[in-house]
């Protein structure tokens, strides 16, 4: 059979599957999100493609998790719309951006934003909004920029930078692996061959390795439109691939750049959402009680607790029920934290950090 006959077999193989799964209240409107938005080339050339909508001061800007892109939003996006401008982008390689220079460093990814936003016309300062590995790019973002910071928000952030040195040689081990999955499943698709398929998830349908990204597709949340173009973009592009085996191989080196960079942000309004499941995601999929993994989970909300030290308008917001992926267990959570963090950057204020 042709690599075309296999794909189309697959592909409505997986439509149907993912008609079954999307729910009656998936994201409404989340189609804008299986289509281009508006292409931005930014200084270093490469083309991010940006979803932004509303209209209003500061804008809101969000950065997504590894493996996701900007219909990671698509529930929360929309509800801040409401009252100011958000944006949403998929990172260079991501979706509907072009592949970018290499390697994907967060100082390269916060450079870029910066460049993109620019020339899209979104002026700042902006509420920067981050999610798992974004939460990195928002950070570095700041260290870099802070005159463009409004305030920030970090959902169920990572803090590889910030954990017990055991902890962090067993992360960058398990980030080996990732790596070596991730780099067989790129050279399938690059070469067009069936793809192999996920370790078997009991009671659960069998996957392929292109339903690896966000917290698995399809997703509940989401439409099946919406579904089925992403599960196509994982089908077929290699620059997907390239971009997020280059952006795990970079993260020693984004946590070295936030351990010696940790500039205060004054008063800027600081909030962190959390969890305690943090790497869950999905109520449905939590790993059994264990030693370790309460040990885990309690490192992670100490050095979590001590980005609240960087600005002295900072909060933890605790999202009981909750995955890690906040955006769609408790997306309102996330809402009502970046408008707190928008009325109170709205208000006559002392000076901030430079």
């Amino acid at each position: 059979m042709t690599f075309s006959r296999i794909l189309a077999t697959c592909l409505f193989a997986a439509a149907s599957q993912l008609m079954a799964a999307a729910p009656s209240n998936a994201a409404p409107g989340d189609t804008i999100y299986a289509r281009p938005g508006r292409l931005v080339e930014t200084d270093d050339g490469a083309k991010l493609n940006l979803y932004c909508m509303g209209h209003g001061s500061p804008a809101v800007v969000f950065d997504s998790g590894w493996e996701d892109w900007a219909p990671a939003w698509a529930i929360v996006q929309p509800k801040v719309a409401k009252w100011t401008r958000a944006c949403a982008y998929d990172r260079a390689g991501a979706g509907f951006s072009g592949a970018g220079p290499m390697p994907r460093t967060s100082t390269r990814i916060a450079g870029e934003l910066r460049s993109a936003l620019r020339r899209a016309g979104i002026a700042g300062p902006y509420i920067l909004v981050g999610h798992a590995f974004g939460s990195d790019n928002v950070r570095t973002f700041a260290e870099l920029y802070m005159a463009d910071v409004a305030g920030i928000v970090l959902v169920e952030g990572d803090v590889l930078e910030l954990e017990p040195a055991d902890q962090q040689d067993a992360d960058h081990k398990g980030e080996v692996d990732l790596v070596a999955r991730l780099r067989a499943c790129r050279d399938e698709v690059a070469s067009r061959k069936p793809l192999s398929l996920l370790p078997r998830r009991p009671g659960r349908p069998p996957r392929t390795c292109a339903q690896q990204f966000f917290r698995g597709i399809p997703e509940g949340e989401w439409s099946a439109a919406l579904n089925a173009k992403l599960l196509e973009i994982a089908q077929t592009k290699v620059a997907l691939y390239d971009a997020y085996i280059s952006e795990m191989e970079q993260m020693p080196a984004d946590e070295a750049f936030l351990q010696q960079h940790r500039r205060s942000y004054g008063d800027r309004p600081l909030r962190v959402v959390y969890t305690g499941r943090h790497g869950v995601g999905s109520l449905l999929n939590q790993p059994p009680p264990s030693v370790e993994h309460t040990r885990y989970e309690d490192e992670v909300r100490r050095a979590q607790a001590l980005w609240l030290t960087r600005s002295s308008n900072s909060r933890a917001i605790f999202a009981d029920n909750s995955s890690e992926y906040v955006v769609f267990d408790a997306p309102n959570v996330v809402v009502d934290a970046i408008k707190d963090v928008y009325d109170v950057s709205r208000k006559p204020k002392g000076k901030t950090a430079p």
